[in-house]
This record gives C-alpha cells, sequence and structure tokens, in this order.
C-alpha cells in the first residue's frame, strides 16, 4: 500500500513546554509504539527508515485551518503600486509578522497566497505567549532546596487558548500500521503529555479526529518541480536546485525520552536541518507526499541507545515553478 496523507485536528487542553514539532512528536509516536506494540514491533515499523521507506512522517503543529508560511525572500511579497518604487519598513514589519496561509489559499500563484497571508491574531483563537515557569527541585536529605541541581529555576512554557485547535498533517505507510492504531498511538501520548515536563501536566491534548487529506495545489500533471515543507527536514545530497531554493538552517540539540533521558549519556548528536516551510525546486518534475531522509542507526546519533533514529523527512504542498 502507498502512502497517505492525513489531517489530524487536536484539541489542546495544557500550556506546552516544547512547541509542536513534528520530528520530535515523531520520536514520541516511536516511543508510544514500543511501548504498546512492543520492541519487536517498532524494529518492524523503523525497517528501511534510513532508505527512504519511512512508515510515518509528522508535520509541525499548527492552527487549524493555516500553514506555515514559506521561507522566501521579501522580493516575493506583493506590495501596491504606489509603493513598488519606495522602500516601506512599515509594510516590511506588517507582512514579517504574518506567519500563516489559510488553507484555502493553497493552490493560488504564490503572490496571492502570501497577500492573504494572516497574522497570529489571526490565525489563533488568542495569540500563543510564552512566560517562565518557577520550578523548585527538593533534596531529599535535607528537604530543602539548595545548589547546583538543587536551585531554583525558571523554564519557558507556551500557552495558548483553552482547548486551540492545531492541525497536523501525516503521511502513513497503511501497509505497516492501520490509521487507526495510529490514532490511538496519538490518543495516548496526548494523555500523557507531549514534550517537555509532561510529567507535571503539560503538552497535554485529545484526538478530534483523522481524516485522509488532499491540497488543492496548483499543480498539472507531471509538472511538480517545487516542495513547501511542512516540518524541519535533511534535503543535503537529494538534488534539488539550490540557486532557486529557499529554506532557513535550525540545529537539533536532542535528547532521548522516557526512560532513555535518565541514562547517562541522554543526549543525541546536533543535527543541522532545514526549517519548516522551506521551499525546495527540484530539476526535474517530481510528485510526492514528503522529502528528505532518515538520519541516524549505527551509532550516529546516540551514544547510549545505537539504532536511534531521527525524521529528517517533511509532509510537502507540490509546487509548479511557473507559480513562483
Amino acid at each position: 500500500m502507498a502512502h497517505t496523507l492525513y489531517r489530524a485536528h487536536l484539541w489542546l487542553h495544557t500550556a506546552l513546554g516544547t512547541p509542536l514539532a513534528g520530528d520530535t512528536l515523531f520520536g514520541q509516536c516511536c516511543w508510544t509504539a514500543r511501548e504498546q506494540l512492543g520492541e519487536p514491533e517498532l524494529q518492524r515499523l523503523l525497517s528501511g527508515y534510513t532508505d527512504s521507506y519511512p512508515w510515518l512522517v509528522v508535520s509541525d503543529g499548527f492552527p487549524t485551518g493555516f500553514l506555515p508560511k514559506p521561507t522566501l525572500p521579501q522580493i516575493f511579497e506583493s506590495v501596491p503600486s504606489s509603493d513598488a518604487k519606495k522602500d516601506n519598513p512599515e509594510m516590511r514589519k506588517a507582512n514579517k509578522a504574518k506567519r500563516w496561509i489559510p488553507v484555502e489559499a493553497v493552490g493560488k500563484a504564490l503572490r496571492i497566497m502570501l497577500m492573504e497571508a494572516k497574522s497570529d491574531e489571526e490565525a489563533y483563537i488568542k495569540k500563543p505567549v510564552e512566560a517562565v515557569q518557577p520550578h523548585n527541585t527538593l533534596n531529599r536529605l535535607t528537604g530543602t532546596t539548595g545548589v547546583d541541581e538543587f536551585a531554583p529555576h525558571t523554564q519557558r512554557q507556551i500557552f495558548l487558548a483553552q482547548n486551540q485547535r492545531i492541525d497536523i498533517y501525516l503521511v502513513l505507510d497503511g501497509s505497516r500500521m492501520s490509521i487507526g492504531t495510529l490514532q490511538c498511538l496519538l490518543a495516548a501520548i496526548g494523555m500523557q503529555g507531549y514534550g517537555r515536563d509532561a510529567s507535571i501536566g503539560l503538552g497535554k491534548f485529545s484526538v478530534e479526529a483523522i481524516e485522509p487529506y488532499c491540497f488543492a495545489t496548483a499543480v498539472s500533471s507531471g509538472k511538480t518541480t517545487a516542495f513547501w515543507t511542512l516540518a524541519p527536514c535533511a534535503p543535503q545530497g537529494l538534488g534539488f536546485d539550490a540557486d532557486n531554493s529557499y529554506w532557513r538552517v535550525i540545529t537539533r540539540f536532542g535528547r532521548h525520552g522516557n526512560t532513555n533521558a535518565l541514562a547517562a549519556s541522554p543526549f543525541k548528536n546536533p543535527v543541522l536541518l532545514a526549517g519548516t516551510g522551506a521551499l525546495f525546486a527540484a530539476d526535474k518534475p517530481v510528485n510526492s507526499l514528503f522529502i528528505g531522509q532518515g538520519l541516524g542507526g549505527n551509532g550516529q546519533l546516540s551514544l547510549s541507545q545505537s539504532a536511534t533514529v531521527q525524521q529528517g523527512y517533511a509532509p510537502v504542498i507540490n509546487l509548479n515553478t511557473e507559480y513562483v
């Protein structure tokens, strides 16, 4: 069975300790599969993962009905004809704050899509707020806080509106896992909590629905020559046209989850990725639901667990270069 694209609707119930990133959520899906289905089943799912054969590709989480604005130079931003010949800092600043493209705008010419971009205030029920939360760690021998690991500290949390709806996009190989099983895994993650500080109540959500999905793209048959990514990915060595591609480099300083978070070496090797919203041009027509590659295995990412892999794939929206 070929890979299929799905869209999942999540209800957020608490603040987040970790942004809803596709590669992080994929890792938690793997841990949950191991706990609920067993180690042999996880090994079966991950077979071929680093050979362009992923069982699952997960997008970042986006406010429902919106997608991340493509990473493009400001020259692509449309401006009124009256301002075409002069620099307009206020307009540039306003355009920069509009980070979200309505799903209904997908398939239109790129400049029109960018004109329809929305700000956080328009895309979310209430604009997300980042704030610091004080924490104390008690020394069980003295019953008090102290110095070093027992010193009081703060950590950042992301607060969204109560019951904020979030969309994630999933590319699933139905021959290795049913969509019903994947929904159960996501529901279990939502009950346990996603990301950092899940044990103290962060990252709780429920899964409202998962449905097959298809983007209404402006691509003629066989004409796909650019990909708009919905998660961080590793495009290195995949033959994209660098002169006509646009991306933002990010570094992932990964850390193991679950029981391995308490291991002597809980940190993974850092990985360079292209951030969400990248636009990669291909030198020949290609149609795909995802691009990128699986990273890791054979001790490349982790000293404590040599089989560790990293999602370097991303779900994509196919574009035609004549629209770029």
